[in-house]
C-alpha cells in the first residue's frame, strides 16, 4: 500500500508541476511498479478490491456533482451518444480484425471489447478540473451509463454467437432488468433519498450520520446494480447523483478524501496489467497500434457525431471524454478466452487498448476543455 499510495502521489506531483495530467503519472506508476519494469506489486485480491473500492468512490463522487435533472434534460443526447459510441467501434474493430484473417467470432468479441467506455478516467479528469458542472461533461456521464447497458447487450448477443444458440428471451430480461433498475432509481431515487436523510438527522445520535447513510446507500444500489447486469460503478453514481442536492457540503468533503486514498489504486492497476515482454516483435506492435488508433478514433467519431447537435466544441469535448476503455474490455476478453475463441496475444492487444486509451485521454480532455478554463479563472472575483 505504501508503494503503490506512494509512488502515485509522486508521479502525480510531477506531472503536475510539468503540466501535464497528474493521472497520467499515477497509471505510469503502475506499469513501473509492475512486470514490465522493478515487478514489485502484483495484483492480487486484496489490491482488485481496493481498485473496485476506489472506482466506486471516484464514480460516487462524480455523482454528487451532478444534478438529476441536468443528467434527465440530457438524456436524448446521451443516447444517442452511447448508441453511436457503440455501433461504431464494435464494427469498425470487428472489420479491422477480420482483415487480418481471424475469424469472425473472434473479431466480433474484439469489436465488443472496444465498446466499453471506462467513465472512471473521464471524471477523474474532469472532477479535479471543476468541469462536471459543464454540459459536455453531464452528456459524457449520462452516456457512460446507457453504455454499459448497451455494452451488455453486446456482450450478451457475442456471446451467444460464441455458444452457437440465441436465447432472444434471456437477453431481452437481462437488457429490461438493467434499464428498469436505471428508470425506478432516477424517478424516484431522489425524491426517497431526501426525505430519508430528513429522518436521519433528527432521529440518530451517531456522528457522521449522513455520511454513513450515504455510503449505505451507494453500497445498497452498486449490489442492486450488479443483480441487475450493469457494473457496480452505475450504482455508485446514481447513488451521488440522487443525494447530490440533499447532503450537506460536509459529506462531499468526506467523500472527497476517502477518494483520495483509494483512486490511486485503481489507477496503478491498470498500469500493472501492462506487460512489455508481450510487446516484444515488431508484427504486435503494429497490431496493437492499428487497433489502438482504430478504438480512439471510431469511438470519438460516433459519440461526435452524436452530440454534434450541441455545437463543435461541446462535440469534440464528448468525444475525447468517451475514448478511454475500462476494464469492462478485458472481461469481455477473458470471456472470450474462457469460450476458446480469442487467443492470449488478442488478449494483450485488449490490454493495450485499456491502457493506451487511458493514458491518451487526460491530455486530449485537457486541451478540449482549456477554454472553459481559461474562462473561469478571467471570471474570479478580485478583493
Amino acid at each position: 500500500m505504501l508503494l503503490v499510495f506512494g509512488s502515485a502521489k509522486l508521479l502525480n506531483e510531477l506531472f503536475e508541476r510539468m503540466r501535464l495530467p497528474g493521472i497520467v503519472g499515477q497509471i505510469l506508476a503502475g506499469i513501473l511498479l509492475g512486470p514490465s519494469v522493478l515487478g514489485w506489486v502484483a495484483r492480487d485480491s486484496l489490491f482488485s478490491a481496493l481498485s473496485e473500492l476506489g472506482l466506486m468512490f471516484l464514480l460516487f463522487r462524480a455523482g454528487l456533482e451532478v444534478k438529476q435533472s441536468d443528467l434527465l434534460k440530457s438524456g436524448p443526447i446521451a443516447t444517442l451518444v452511447a448508441f453511436l459510441g457503440v455501433v461504431v467501434p464494435f464494427f469498425w474493430g470487428w472489420a479491422l480484425v477480420s482483415s487480418w484473417g481471424y475469424s469472425r467470432i473472434e473479431s466480433m468479441f474484439v469489436g465488443a471489447a472496444m465498446v466499453a467506455t471506462s467513465v472512471g478516467i473521464t471524471a477523474h479528469v474532469l472532477t479535479a478540473q471543476g468541469q462536471l458542472g459543464q454540459r459536455a461533461s453531464t452528456i459524457i456521464l449520462g452516456a457512460g451509463v446507457i453504455d454499459d447497458v448497451f455494452g451488455l447487450l453486446v456482450l450478451a448477443l457475442v456471446s451467444s454467437f460464441a455458444k452457437h444458440r440465441i436465447n432472444l428471451l434471456e437477453i431481452g430480461l437481462t437488457v429490461s432488468l438493467a434499464l428498469g433498475f436505471i428508470a425506478i432509481i432516477l424517478m424516484w431515487g431522489a425524491k426517497t433519498a431526501s426525505r430519508a436523510i430528513r429522518r436521519l438527522r433528527h432521529g440518530m445520535r451517531s456522528g457522521e450520520a449522513q455520511f454513513t447513510a450515504a455510503i449505505v446507500l451507494m453500497f445498497s444500489l452498486s449490489l442492486l446494480a450488479v443483480y441487475a447486469g450493469v457494473a457496480a460503478i452505475i450504482g455508485a453514481f446514481l447513488a451521488g447523483m440522487i443525494l447530490s442536492g440533499t447532503v450537506d457540503q460536509h459529506v462531499h468533503n468526506l467523500s472527497q478524501g476517502v477518494t483520495e486514498i483509494l483512486v490511486p489504486f485503481f489507477l496503478v492497476g491498470i498500469g500493472l496489467r501492462f506487460d512489455l515482454a508481450s510487446f516484444a516483435a515488431w508484427p504486435m506492435i503494429s497490431f496493437s497500434l492499428i487497433l489502438f488508433l482504430t478504438a480512439v478514433i471510431s469511438k470519438f467519431a460516433g459519440c461526435g457525431l452524436g452530440a454534434y447537435s450541441l455545437g463543435w466544441r461541446d462535440a469534440v469535448r464528448v468525444g475525447v471524454g468517451m475514448i478511454p476503455r475500462g476494464e469492462v474490455g478485458m472481461v469481455v476478453a477473458q470471456i472470450g478466452m474462457a469460450f476458446g475463441v480469442i487467443g492470449s496475444r488478442m488478449y494483450d492487444a485488449v490490454v493495450f487498448i485499456v491502457i493506451a486509451t487511458s493514458l491518451a485521454a487526460p491530455p486530449f480532455l485537457n486541451i478540449a476543455y482549456k477554454k472553459t478554463r481559461d474562462a473561469t479563472r478571467e471570471c474570479v472575483p478580485i478583493g
